[in-house]
Parts: C-alpha cells; sequence; structure tokens
C-alpha cells in the first residue's frame, strides 16, 4: 500500500493512504541502517500490521527535500512579503525565489495588505522576471480568491519575513486555522525550548507545510546554494548565461558577460543582480565539501 506522510511526531509517521485517516506507521530498521529518515511529504510504500498500525516499507523517490523544516515533495513555495509596515526587503524575496528554483519547487509571490500599499512596482518587477505574482489582502479578501486556485491540488510552504501576514492569509484559506494559531500562541512563547512537529494542513483544495502562524522556512538557516548553480536559479538570466565571452563566467564583474550586458540594457533589474551577487560571495565562502552533501 502506498500513501504520503502527512505528519511526524514522537518517532510516528502517520501516513494518509487515500482514505483521509492516515495510519501510525514505524519505520523499518532498513531504513535506519541505510541511514534515510523517512520525511513529511514522502510518498511511501507500507504494510498495515494486526493492531491496525503500520510499516514504511520504503521511501518512493523525492522530487527535493527540506532541511528547516524537514519536509519533501514541495510542489509550491508561497513567498509572503508586504509594501507595508514591514516593508519586505527584495533581497529575502530573491534569496526564497533562488532556493524554491533550486529546490525544484515553483515560487509564487505574494504581496500582502495590498489595502494599505499595493507594492505595484516590485510586483511588476517580479512579473517582469517571469514569476507568478500575486497582490492579495486578507483584510479585505482582495486576490485571495486567486490565490486559493493557486494552493489547490498542490503542497504549499508559506515563508515570508514576520509581520508580512502569513497566519492571516491561511486563516482567510481555511476558516479554523484561527483558533489553532491562537492556541499555538499561547503555549509557545518567545525564547522557550519547545518542539515542534512538521504537518501538512488541507488548506483550500491544497495541503500548508507546517504549523500555521509560523514561517514555514528559518531562512537564515537555509543552505547556500553552490555558486556554480546559482546563476541558473535566476530565470531572468537564463538566455544570456551561455552568450558570456569566457566558460564559467560568475556573472559578476568578468568582461564579456552577457548578463552584465542584458543589465545594463535594462533587461535584468538591478537589485536581482545585486541580489545574486551577494548570494554568490556568500557561497564562495563555503566549502564545496559542505554544498555538496545539503542539496
Amino acid at each position: 500500500m502506498t500513501g504520503q506522510i502527512v505528519k511526524a511526531l514522537s518517532g510516528f509517521y502517520y501516513v494518509d493512504t487515500g482514505d483521509g485517516n492516515p495510519v501510525p506507521c514505524r519505520g523499518r530498521g532498513r531504513l535506519r541502517h541505510q541511514r534515510v529518515t523517512p520525511l513529511v511529504g514522502d510518498r511511501v510504500e507500507i504494510t498495515i500490521t494486526e493492531d491496525g498500525k503500520g510499516m514504511v516499507d520504503a521511501i518512493l523517490p523525492r522530487k527535493n527535500q527540506f532541511s528547516r523544516p524537514a519536509v519533501a515533495n514541495i510542489d509550491q513555495m508561497v513567498i509572503v512579503c508586504s509594501g507595508a509596515i514591514p516593508v519586505t526587503d527584495p533581497y529575502l524575496i530573491d534569496r526564497m525565489t533562488a532556493m524554491a528554483e533550486w529546490k525544484g519547487c515553483v515560487p509564487l509571490i505574494v504581496f500582502n495588505k495590498c489595502d494599505l500599499e499595493r507594492a505595484d512596482a516590485l510586483a511588476e518587477l517580479y512579473r517582469g522576471a517571469g514569476f507568478p505574482t500575486l497582490q492579495v489582502s486578507a483584510e479585505t479578501g482582495e486576490g485571495m480568491g486567486a490565490l486559493a486556485a493557486a494552493v489547490a491540488g498542490k503542497v504549499s510552504a508559506f515563508t515570508g519575513n514576520s509581520g508580512v501576514g502569513k497566519s492571516s492569509i491561511l486563516n482567510a484559506l481555511q476558516p479554523g486555522f484561527g483558533l489553532e494559531v491562537g492556541e499555538v500562541s499561547e503555549k509557545l512563547g518567545r525564547g522557550r525550548h519547545t518542539t515542534r512537529h512538521v504537518e501538512l494542513f488541507p488548506a483550500a483544495g491544497g495541503l500548508v507545510a507546517d504549523t500555521p502562524g509560523f514561517s514555514s522556512f528559518d531562512v537564515e538557516q537555509m543552505e547556500a546554494i553552490p555558486k556554480e548553480e546559482l546563476a541558473a536559479a535566476f530565470r531572468e538570466f537564463a538566455p544570456y548565461v551561455d552568450l558570456c565571452r569566457f566558460q564559467g563566467c560568475a556573472h559578476v564583474k568578468e568582461r564579456g558577460c552577457a548578463v552584465r550586458e542584458a543589465l545594463k540594457e535594462g533587461k535584468i533589474a538591478p537589485s536581482r543582480h545585486q541580489s545574486y551577487v551577494r548570494l554568490y560571495e556568500q557561497a564562495r565562502e563555503i566549502p564545496q565539501w559542505e554544498l555538496a552533501k545539503k542539496k
């Protein structure tokens, strides 16, 4: 029998086989010997035991996996931004879109609080770079129908800097999240050491990774993209990377760089290239063996 792990808690993996009643399972010892850990989002093969529980026999091939939180097979990363208080730094957006591209999931950029500030210029910048971009208001409901349609049928992870309204958007997408967020907020205080499990929650006809009300991805702890693979994570660079004069061009300050020429011609936004250079310089400082083990 096959299914998807929708929750991991206290050594059990809860596998949804399609009937809406997840089966609590333990992992086979051979998985541990293979040094493979089942993750929420994994498609797995299981055997049901006599007591109605199960055993995870095998993990099917993953399309991607993340470490913070420990999830796999994410279809879409929803990057929640704001042009109002707080104003999202474009570098944060660029870092998250690059990570999504590198990991093989679709980045969806959502500007919340458009009732206060539409952030039209920034939204157009990312549309021009080729990213699906929505302007919404969790307060008034503007754009929420389009966001619900974008979430339907996918496994999505919501992320964004504190205060941009991730939990408000989730509450608007799926009535009932509000109570759960409130209970978690009361139980968890800042600075306390807490144990949080990872879970896939139903929302708008799809699944949302991690606990509502919390950032799904710890941006400061995300792995760095190897510098050799970084240009491919900036999709608007694609028409130019093979036109550079020298093979292995870093697209930072090299002569004859077609990417930098496109930048001068206004085909690439300056802020996007600045983010690329910043990420490239960070990647240069990390040993290659450390980068290799993280993807």
